[in-house]
């Protein structure tokens, strides 16, 4: 079993920030990228950014330059810090991992519960 604990949502007002954590923990032989997505009312998910186990990143459009993914190998954890919070930010934020289970095993997408978070404009 595999499991995603996401922490750090929550209601934050226009210009703030806020730091999202997600933590893998189980049967874990290697973890892969890790990343975050949202999902707004009526929209579709959508990524924000993600990470590979070298630490290179990606960030949508929407998010750069007022975000950093970073991540804690030994912990299996990924952060998602927004600065300069939008009320657009507004969403479900999801963690998900692509882990391997074990040396044979192959990759698979696991996915955290989902946090939410609230921006007021």
């Amino acid at each position: 079993q595999v499991q995603l604990v996401e922490s750090g949502g929550g209601y934050v007002q226009t210009g703030g920030s806020l730091r999202l954590s997600c933590a893998a923990s189980g049967s874990i032989w290697f973890v892969n990228t890790m990343g975050w997505y949202r999902q707004a009312p009526g929209k579709q998910r959508e990524l924000v950014a993600r990470i590979d186990s070298g630490g290179s990143t990606y960030y949508a459009d929407s998010v750069k330059g007022r975000s950093t993914i970073s991540r804690d190998n030994a912990k299996n954890t990924v952060y998602l810090q927004i600065a300069s919070l939008k009320p657009e930010d507004t969403a479900v934020y999801y963690c998900y991992a692509n882990i391997r289970r074990s040396i044979l095993g192959v990759f698979n997408d696991y996915w955290g519960q989902g946090t939410q978070v609230t921006v007021s404009s």
